[in-house]
């Protein structure tokens, strides 16, 4: 960072990278107007106070993947299932002939006599009639306790049938699957609802509205009391009464509350109370991001006034409050929160500018949020294996995922391009802006991936309307480091020509020529050296007479004594070095004599650069995939140059032919160098199938698009592995009774519905399979979807699930 607040954007080799002017068609920022600390913010654009609501906008921790910018834990909608009209008639068949027996056991029409009870009641406590209608005397004192021993035989009675309702119709399991499976606080209500009604049938006259008799269970609790006791004395004293309607209430309410769950919700209430009280309590002024708290806290008054004045004037977007952010770090960081202020102060809104001098991209085509670094691509779907925190909210990709590295699969048209690449290369270059983050980019020429402007060098291999040139020794000092670049591009997909053999030809020759020449050599000079031209090595032989050229000399006699040799390398790598030695390609690579500036991809490791590689046009798929290899393979070189606090980042449109066993090795260290690549491929094929397990294991990050191949989605599922899921085995089994009254309700149950009673076995196992199989992903991934898996690089892991990107 200079004095000014801005980075020097320079490359390492005598022609520097160039401060682009700012583009043509930026949007027009307007020119920050006079103003004083001390005097009240402006809010004179309705552009503040959406920037100053952006900023104000909650975003809490998440699950990887998951679009915080106004996150809000998606409430649990539970799908209770239906109940089949089969189980309605079982339950409601046994309560409607309790009723009927029920009604005749109060009008008297089943005699004492005939019950059960009357083999249990001591004969002097009987005077005839029945239970209902007893003969009594009027107005004569009871001495015998049968008033109150036939409240009791009410209560056994009333119990017998509410039990035998509840066996037959199944009650308590259709209320545990109606009422438990809710999610609270809706299992709570719908549980108090029923503990209230269940209290007025039995305490009427507490609910004045209600017109119905008590059920029998507080009077004959009573009876068996004074049964008990001998007589009513003990009912005198109000506590008793009362203690005991206490206790009658607290079993009524005791399972209604463990339906409810009433116990972990009030805790989870109370805790959250007292996490409420527990929290800082400042103004609403000063928990606004808009008014720059960080800095007031820091005791930078005057900075942050300028910028609260500035964010609600309107004078700026989401780029320059991410930018000064990160500029404030990195202050606080580096101890230079002078040079901080002085800059805020100066130039406000355009502190720490991009050396391009743009201060956002034109024609955003996705949403993101600068202050997480994230960017939406769609909506994770609302499927069954969704889990709850994912299920319909936004998905998004950040730098802590694309530090992991990415890989895309899917065919031509599924949306590979317009639904993840071109929003991950957008937030990438708007990331830049901000300082945070460098971004390369290789794709074909014509490719939708943003405009000229929105990148500070663009390469067009193969132009010559083109002002940048591609380097392909990366500006390297080091003979060995730019011979492995070569060897990687030419050689890395070669089964007959291994890559350190490769690298060790070319090491013999780019040595030996940088000690006479003082430079690389360009490639057509590079190309007759392989061949082994006799006047081309012996004029470099010439120029190594010196004696401090002597290890140089053993070099280059090394590879003259393989020229000719059935194991020289030297033809092969000749041969794909001809791909670049075309005359379409004669003034690049280092072969334009000046007239194009050349580009080392050791820029971006140092300065947040936006950087596009336009490959060939149609007729040169070889040398796209050779450019496109050489590319990667510096890439991977490069980022481990020195420490950098910006993320960078390089994506390939189309990697076919692009991976080989060095790259992948070298990805696979690319999230501890804080780098990461996105490879997007229309078939797994395009990888030599010895590297597809290794490949799969070096992304942190896997998507599988609509229309893949169920050989392609094979692999997936290899990579997703397998989980443990509870797995029910459900068998019915012909009810036979015993009893005559058991088989009589039967055969009215089987009359009624039409099928015999039966029960149901249900087996519960824990068994193993695939998260997703090859079939599903081939079969079941609907247009416009993707199935995602995520990986940070602190190692927080989402599973695979089904997003929509078209959400």
């Amino acid at each position: 960072m200079d004095s000014d607040g801005t980075h020097e954007a320079r490359g390492t080799h005598a022609n520097p990278v160039p401060r682009p002017a700012a583009p043509p068609d930026a949007p027009a920022v307007p020119p920050r107007p006079a103003w004083e600390p001390g005097e009240p913010p402006r809010q004179e654009h309705s552009r503040g106070q959406s920037v100053a609501a952006w900023l104000d906008e909650a975003r809490p921790e998440a699950g990887t993947g998951i679009w915080r910018f106004g996150y809000r834990m998606p409430k649990a909608g539970l799908n209770v299932e239906r109940l089949a009209p089969v189980t309605v008639v079982g339950m409601l068949i046994p309560f409607a002939v309790a009723l009927l027996v029920w009604s005749f056991w109060q009008r008297g029409a089943i005699p004492y006599q005939y019950t059960v009870l009357r083999l249990f009641t001591p004969d002097d406590w009987w005077w005839g009639g029945t239970l209902a209608s007893p003969k009594l005397l009027e107005d004569q004192p009871i001495q015998r306790p049968g008033v109150e021993a036939l409240q009791v035989y009410n209560a056994v009675f009333f119990a017998l049938l509410v039990y035998t309702v509840g066996r037959l119709g199944g009650w308590p399991a259709v209320v545990r699957h109606v009422v438990g499976r809710r999610p609270q606080p809706a299992r709570a209500l719908l549980a108090a609802l029923g503990a209230l009604v269940t209290l007025s049938f039995v305490f009427p006259d507490a609910f004045p509205v209600v017109g119905w008799d008590a059920l029998p269970i507080a009077n004959p609790l009573r009876s068996l009391i004074a049964l008990i006791n001998g007589d009513y004395e003990i009912y005198r004293s109000p506590l008793v009464p009362g203690a005991l309607n206490a206790l009658i209430t607290l079993a009524v309410l005791w399972p209604f509350a463990r339906l409810g769950d009433w116990w972990s919700l009030t805790r989870s209430r109370l805790a959250a109370r007292r996490a409420e009280r527990q929290e800082d309590v400042t103004s609403a002024a000063e928990q606004s991001r808009a008014r720059w708290p960080e800095l007031r806290e820091a005791g930078q008054h005057q900075a942050a006034e300028v910028l609260t004045a500035e964010v609600l004037a309107g004078w700026m977007n989401d780029v320059d409050c991410a930018r000064v952010e990160h500029g404030w770090v990195r202050a606080r960081l580096q101890g230079r929160l002078s040079v901080f202020t002085d800059t805020v102060l100066r130039q406000g809104a355009a502190a720490f500018t991009h050396p391009s001098g743009a201060r956002d991209l034109h024609g955003r085509t996705a949403r993101h949020d600068l202050l997480t670094g994230q960017v939406r691509i769609g909506k994770w779907a609302a499927a069954e294996r969704t889990p709850p925190a994912y299920r319909g909210v936004g998905a998004a990709l950040g730098r802590e995922t694309l530090g992991t590295s990415m890989l895309v699969v899917g065919p031509s048209g599924a949306g590979k391009t317009r639904h993840v690449i071109a929003p991950v290369v957008e937030s990438l270059a708007l990331q830049a802006l901000t300082g945070s983050c460098a971004v390369v980019v290789v794709s074909s020429a014509g490719t939708p991936l943003g405009a000229d402007s929105s990148y500070d060098v663009v390469v067009r291999v193969g132009d010559p309307a083109s002002v940048h040139d591609l380097d392909p020794y990366a500006d390297s000092d080091d003979p060995d480091e730019a011979a492995g670049f070569l060897a990687e591009a030419l050689a890395g997909d070669l089964d007959t020509v291994g890559a350190e053999r490769a690298a060790t030809a070319l090491a013999q020759l780019l040595g030996p020529y940088r000690a006479a020449y003082g430079h690389f050599p360009a490639l057509p000079v590079l190309r007759e050296l392989l061949e082994g031209h006799p006047a081309a090595l012996s004029d470099l032989r010439g120029r190594l007479d010196d004696d401090r050229h002597m290890a140089m000399r053993r070099e280059l006699e090394a590879r003259a004594r393989q020229v000719g040799t059935s194991g020289d390398p030297g033809p092969a790598l000749a041969d794909r070095l001809a791909l670049l030695d075309r005359p379409v390609f004669a003034d690049f690579f280092g072969s334009g004599g000046g007239t194009i500036r050349p580009f080392s991809l050791r820029a971006v490791a140092h300065h947040p650069l936006r950087v596009r590689i336009d490959l060939p046009e149609h007729g040169h798929e070889q040398a796209s995939r050779l450019i496109a290899r050489l590319v990667l393979a510096q890439f991977a070189g490069v980022v481990r140059d020195g420490s950098r606090e910006h993320f960078v980042s390089l994506v390939l449109d189309d990697a076919t032919g692009a991976v080989t066993p060095t790259s992948v090795r070298r990805i696979q260290r690319l999230r501890s160098q804080n780098a990461g690549v996105v490879l997007a491929l229309r078939t797994v094929s395009d990888v030599p199938e010895s590297l597809h397990g290794p490949l799969y294991g070096a992304v942190g990050c896997r998507m599988a698009l609509s229309g893949v191949t169920t050989w392609d989605g094979s692999r997936f599922a290899d990579a997703w592995g397998t989980e443990w899921v509870e797995a029910k085995d459900v068998a019915q089994h012909t009810v036979f009774a015993d009893q005559p009254m058991t088989r009589a309700m039967h055969a009215l149950r089987k009359l009624v519905t039409g099928r015999a009673v039966t029960t149901e076995a249900v087996t519960v196992r824990q068994v193993e399979r695939e998260r997703w199989s090859a079939s599903e992903l081939a079969h079941k991934v609907p247009p416009g979807h993707a199935v995602l898996s995520l990986t940070s690089v602190q190692g927080e892991h989402a599973p695979p699930l089904l997003v929509d990107l078209r959400g």
